[in-house]
């Protein structure tokens, strides 16, 4: 009994402390707090504040509240709440917590632009904790609009850390979590124009694990997703690869390949429009004259056109029937850009092996010259293009009824 009313005393005047204390008390007793009880389970912070740990969070959690938009101790107090919602058997300091609103107080954190990364990767962190403890706790970070909350604090972080925390907690709205795994998605694709690379690759690596979830691919995905073959970062591009070939199992694969073997012969329009986007992707490096991104873009869309052929036949055999082939040959003809030439080279050489009524076309319509140039070393063929070679290729007229499998 003695022992009982001695620890009653203390935590008396610790909340006494608290109450009249400044600021800089209170970060004082955060620390200690910290030093003391990180790791400790819900019945031993009880048995530190004599069955009174509650009152101690109320008045953590109300200054928080009152003080996350100044930025006062906000990293301590974060720590300090991560200590109540991890503690093992202490699930009644997160009902706590979220009844007086702290979901939408970390949310709001992680917004505001006054926030350092680190308060924004803690206040991620204590939603992960909040999001694993259940479906239910899913659904009330959704309804507070956490979903949009989340990914701009994605997209607009400067820190990886933060970042990472940001795509864990996205992932895991997602997952088991049926009402709102389909706006997850969705705000997902949302990302994939970003200005950070490392969001795009985030989101990129979420949507593949959330696309089995909701099942149907929107047709909203392909635009974005294609448009990301043109970026200068290998990562994303991977990613990007990656998913179109996961997503030859959807109902959008016809669009995706539409898209691959539009990609092979940009437009004017469409080189010209990524001309003022590459000083910005190659963070300040000097500005190039050549419309670049486009050329990256083609290169890209063959070497994954070649990708798909290898991966199916059907495939191969439908992409024939979009005259990739001519394209391809169109693509090989790009003496701008030497990757392009490369890549569409190797896919098309797999085409006509496998495919003799392919071989047949495109030997027609290089001439034998260049045909056993093309055969004899297809990856490096484009070191000995001349120019009317490269012409040949770019004007040749192989259609999908002489190239048809």
């Amino acid at each position: 009994m003695p022992h009982s009313q001695s620890a009653v005393s203390k935590v008396q005047i610790l909340l006494s402390r608290w109450d009249k204390g400044s600021a800089l008390v209170r970060g004082e007793i955060l620390v200690e707090f910290l030093k003391n009880c990180v790791g400790k389970t819900g019945p031993e912070l009880e048995q530190e504040f004599g069955q009174a740990a509650s009152l101690f969070l109320t008045r953590l959690t109300a200054w928080l509240r009152l003080t996350y938009m100044m930025g006062s101790c906000i990293g301590l107090q974060l720590k300090a709440l991560h200590v109540f919602l991890t503690a093992t058997s202490g699930h009644h300091f997160m009902a706590e917590f979220i009844e007086v609103g702290g979901v939408l107080t970390l949310l709001e954190i992680t917004g505001l632009k006054q926030s350092t990364e680190s308060d924004k990767c803690d206040a991620l962190k204590l939603l992960i904790v909040i999001a694993s403890a259940g479906r239910q706790y899913k659904e009330l970070i959704c309804e507070s609009y956490g979903i949009r909350s989340v990914a701009e604090c994605l997209a607009k972080s400067k820190s990886e850390d933060t970042q990472d925390h940001a795509r864990i907690l996205l992932q895991l709205l997602a997952q088991g979590n049926p009402k709102y795994g389909l706006q997850v998605y969705k705000g997902l694709i949302a990302l994939l124009p970003s200005t950070s690379p490392k969001a795009q690759q985030m989101a990129l690596q979420n949507l593949r694990i959330v696309q089995p979830i909701v099942k149907s691919a929107s047709p909203s995905l392909v635009e974005p997703l294609l448009n990301l073959l043109a970026t200068v970062h290998l990562e994303v591009q991977y990613e990007a690869i990656e998913f179109i070939r996961e997503l030859m199992e959807y109902d959008i694969q016809s669009q995706l390949l539409e898209g691959l073997v539009r990609s092979l012969r940009p437009t004017r329009e469409e080189v010209l429009k990524y001309q003022p986007k590459l000083a910005e992707a190659l963070d300040g490096a000097p500005a190039l004259s050549g419309p670049l991104p486009t050329f990256i873009k083609q290169a890209a869309a063959a070497k994954t056109i070649g990708i798909l052929s290898r991966d199916s036949s059907g495939l191969a055999e439908h992409l024939l029937r979009m005259r990739v082939i001519q394209q391809l040959m169109y693509a090989m003809g790009n003496v701008d850009y030497a990757d392009t030439q490369r890549q569409a080279a190797l896919s098309l050489e797999y085409l006509v092996r496998i495919f003799p009524s392919v071989n047949e076309a495109v030997k027609h319509a290089m001439g034998e010259q260049l045909y056993e140039l093309f055969m004899t070393n297809a990856e490096n063929m484009y070191m000995s293009l001349n120019a009317v070679q490269a012409d040949v290729l770019v004007s040749n007229k192989v259609t999908s009824s002489t190239a048809a499998a």
